[in-house]
């Protein structure tokens, strides 16, 4: 959430910066709302000043034997309205505050301008396309012929955008998440958390997801409890209403969940295969940093992310999300994108984000500069490191064979009790 202050002081700024995002946020509300905060303010405290005038006459009158009645039946007047102007005053704070919950973060400056994903520019580029001399096969034709991906028994089960792995590619499956997990606590100093994968509404507005999103959720009856989209949620929440040590900042954390998206909007989009499930699996990080060192974060945030990516020999590309392009909480994004063969195209298998203050303050996450006393919010970052089912998706394709088979990349053979190639079973 932006800072009611620096909305009211850099409203110029504010407009300038969330219209580089693409959309129309009218500001109208915020203001007109924020004019009568601080009329019902002055209006209140004038009351209250005339209040301890009134009640040093009435002493005065009391000591002198006056009469103060008079005075006193007129302070009961204005005690009631006060009152009603301190009822109204924390309607109008709620609204404010309501308001500026659907708002976004405002893009940092180093972040291009553009409207949509055009917009985007490439950072760096890492490995080469694999050599494959066939047509290559789309992973969804690999995984059947290898009896390894099931869609329509998924479908019987839960419907569509569901799958079933089965032998080696639940194995597979599993190798790659074992393999990011020790990566990331092992090498990149990550403390692994296993969290929730239920959240209260609390939590989901502490990151973002709610208001604004809240059809892009399963919720569930009955229960103010949701399905995770994303590990974010529980991480980032972790600390939610607490006071960090400075000392120990940055703090970062791992975790391996099951994420629920019900992917409202996107009908028509990825219809076969993996890329867009409603359930999925996806190891992520999760940082707290201070604020002057938060950007230096991000970057070593994207390169745990792809160092995975580079350990599994998959070619890959970092990308500069436009103004246009990036999420609701984030003021800076790179997305991670792998090359998968069978499309010709890069496609998203990450996105790395500092939220900067924005979730901080929505969640009310802090911490004290030591020897000032001065109280701050932390900057909270969040990447995908990696999506696993897209992960997967790029080791079938990318290491397919002629013959329908798949080498098993190096990095995940100790995973897989040493085979080296996954064959139908």
């Amino acid at each position: 959430m932006l800072e009611i202050a620096f909305v009211r002081e850099k409203i110029d700024l504010v407009r300038e910066k969330l219209a580089a995002r693409a959309g129309a946020y009218d500001l109208g509300p915020f203001l007109a709302l924020d004019a009568e905060r601080r009329r019902l303010l002055r209006d209140s405290e004038g009351l209250k000043q005339r209040k301890n005038q009134a009640s040093e006459e009435v002493a005065r009158l009391k000591r002198e034997g006056g009469d103060a009645s008079a005075i006193i039946a007129e302070m009961r007047e204005v005690g009631d309205r006060i009152r009603e102007f301190d009822d109204r005053l924390k309607i109008v704070d709620e609204q404010v505050s309501g308001f500026l919950l659907t708002v976004p973060n405002l893009p940092h400056d180093s972040v291009p301008v553009g409207t949509d994903a055009a917009g985007n520019t490439i950072a760096r580029i890492w490995g080469e396309r694999p050599p494959l001399d066939y047509e290559p096969r789309a992973h969804w034709e690999i995984g059947a012929g290898l009896g390894i991906l099931d869609f329509e028994r998924a479908s019987k089960i839960s419907g569509s955008r569901f799958s079933v792995l089965m032998g080696k590619g639940a194995r597979l499956e599993r190798a790659l998440i074992n393999f990011m997990l020790d990566v990331h606590t092992r090498e990149n100093g990550y403390r692994e958390v296993l969290p929730p994968f239920l959240v209260n509404a609390k939590a989901l507005t502490g990151t973002g997801q709610l208001p604004k999103f809240k059809s892009d959720l399963f919720w569930i009856e009955g229960a103010d409890l949701g399905l995770i989209p994303t590990a974010e949620v529980p991480l980032t929440n972790l600390h939610a209403s607490e006071f960090l040590d400075e000392r120990n900042l940055p703090l970062r954390y791992v975790a391996w969940t099951p994420c629920f998206r019900s992917e409202a909007g996107s009908y028509g989009r990825d219809v076969r295969g993996l890329i867009r499930q409603h359930q999925f699996n996806k190891v992520e990080l999760v940082a707290f940093s201070k604020p002057e060192s938060s950007y230096d974060e991000l970057e070593r945030l994207t390169r745990n992310a792809c160092g995975i990516l580079e350990r599994l020999g998959l070619h890959h590309r970092v990308v500069t999300l436009c103004t246009g392009d990036m999420g609701f909480s984030a003021a800076k994004t790179y997305d991670i994108e792998v090359w998968l063969p069978s499309e010709r195209a890069f496609r998203e298998i990450s996105s790395c984000s500092n939220c900067e203050a924005f979730q901080a303050r929505r969640a009310q996450i802090r911490f004290k500069r030591e020897g000032k006393g001065k109280t701050e919010y932390v900057h909270t970052l969040n990447g995908s490191a990696l999506a696993v089912g897209r992960t997967l998706i790029a080791v079938l394709e990318n290491y397919q064979r002629r013959d329908g088979s798949v080498a098993v990349p190096e990095a995940l053979r100790p995973y897989m009790d040493g085979a080296t190639l996954i064959d139908r079973e």
